[in-house]
């Protein structure tokens, strides 16, 4: 599986390495931060089905669709920790475009977070399905560029060149 993961390029070594607060303007008042994640299961269809008739919308929604970017990393060679939310998939199972977050489960298990803390990859050779639930490092070149799916809006574009297991 780890070699399947792995995608490779020179550019990894001249990439500057971010944290989740780096794509925070200094000074925006992000409300970073996980949020509590529902474990009472059996309400989940409760919740589901209100949300899907309008009545409780809060409960997923993206907690700043529009949060402001750090324009200075556009074009910029980095390096981002994160978790992988598939988006596309190839027709051998390999996830190309996905976002990328700062935990896991955002976008699925609990809302979004604020859209300058999800950055949208695309990859030509992907990452393996069965991959995607683990930690990764994703080396490229970042974009402030909004972009929206239906799971949420990403306020960052990352071409990435290599995707690797992330080992702390």
């Amino acid at each position: 599986m780890l070699s399947a993961l792995l995608l490779g390029s020179s550019a990894a070594q001249a990439a500057r390495e971010l944290s989740w607060e780096a794509l925070i303007p200094p000074g925006s008042a992000n409300q970073f931060g996980m949020p509590q994640p529902m474990h009472d299961l059996s309400q989940l269809a409760d919740v589901l089905s209100e949300d899907a008739t309008g009545n409780n919308s809060s409960v997923i929604e993206q907690q700043q669709p529009q949060a402001p970017t750090v324009p200075e990393l556009d074009g910029q060679e980095v390096k981002l920790p994160g978790y992988i939310v598939p988006l596309t998939l190839s027709d051998d199972n390999r996830v190309t475009e996905f976002l990328l977050v700062p935990y896991f489960g955002a976008c699925i298990h609990v809302p979004p977070p604020p859209s300058n803390q999800i950055v949208l990859v695309q990859s030509e050779d992907g990452v393996a399905l069965d991959a995607a639930y683990i930690p990764i490092w994703v080396t490229g070149t970042l974009h402030v560029e909004q972009s929206d799916s239906e799971l949420a809006s990403a306020g960052y574009r990352l071409s990435a060149s290599q995707i690797e297991i992330f080992e702390y």
